[in-house]
């Protein structure tokens, strides 16, 4: 296959991908959604960002290592109650480098 194929798969996998993942807000966009759906897709971000922090705060290499997680366990309670008071993002991420830094730098974390 030449350059020029490649490009041209490339450009007909990316204008397919753009398509299906544009459709729903295409099809979406003029109708109101019913209030139990709207809550459901809110909570979404909410409930993939909890899965992912869940499992790397507990898990090594996939397996349960709650004692090498100390730190990051520790980190975790500043970030979560941050979170829960200003419900944004930004302070809570900041909150947990921040704890991690000083946690390294004076207290011999990892």
């Amino acid at each position: 296959m030449g350059g020029k194929e490649v490009v041209a798969v490339i450009l007909g996998m990316a204008a397919v991908t753009f398509a299906l993942r544009l459709s729903p807000l295409w099809f979406l966009a003029q109708r109101p959604l019913p209030a139990a759906l709207k809550r459901w897709l809110d909570s979404v971000p909410v409930a993939v960002l909890g899965a992912l922090v869940t499992v790397e705060l507990f898990t090594n290499q996939g397996q349960l290592a709650l004692a090498s997680r100390v730190p990051y366990l520790l980190a975790a309670i500043p970030t979560l109650l941050v979170a829960w008071r200003t419900r944004g993002i930004v302070g809570a991420v900041l909150t947990g480098i921040a704890t991690l830094a000083v946690g390294r730098a004076f207290l011999g974390w990892g």
